[in-house]
């Protein structure tokens, strides 16, 4: 199986990223598909991309595999989504090593500590748990990690 490949996201896949991206956290069971979330979502995609965001899709020859979203300026891992049908095959893997190819010297990152999947795995890829904080804007807990290159990791 050939990996998807990874590049910038265009304007013209804003809809498709931000689908995308409610399909994942979908899967995570910590909130259900609707026609709200999309909305939210798809407006946050702009916003966000307006605010700094550098966004980047996994492009499996036309299919968009995953979504990748980073903060340069903050170093900060803001989003790696996997499409459901796309997770468990690396995919993940290869967006968290494009990712310190682009902050390759720190990257810090948050993920809903109800997401135990998730944060483990950033544990076992290297991160190191800094704080826990409530997110006011969406309730969740927030589990915040850093991964430093000066660690060693």
């Amino acid at each position: 199986m050939t990996l998807p490949t990874i590049r910038t996201a265009r304007s013209d896949e804003y809809d498709e990223v931000a689908r995308v991206w409610m399909e994942s956290w979908v899967s995570t069971q910590l909130s259900q598909s609707s026609d709200g979330l999309l909305s939210d979502l798809r407006a946050r995609l702009r916003r966000e991309i307006d605010g700094g965001w550098s966004l980047f899709v996994a492009d499996d020859r036309g299919t968009i595999a995953g979504m990748l979203a980073l903060h340069p300026p903050t170093c900060l891992l803001d989003q790696l989504m996997v499409a459901p049908a796309y997770q468990g095959r690396s995919l993940g893997r290869e967006l968290l090593a494009f990712t310190r190819q682009q902050l390759p010297d720190e990257i810090w990152l948050k993920c809903v500590r109800e997401n135990e999947k998730a944060w483990r795995w950033y544990e076992r890829e290297g991160f190191a748990f800094e704080k826990e904080e409530l997110n006011p804007l969406t309730g969740f807990m927030m589990k915040h990690y850093r991964w430093s290159r000066a660690k060693g990791a």
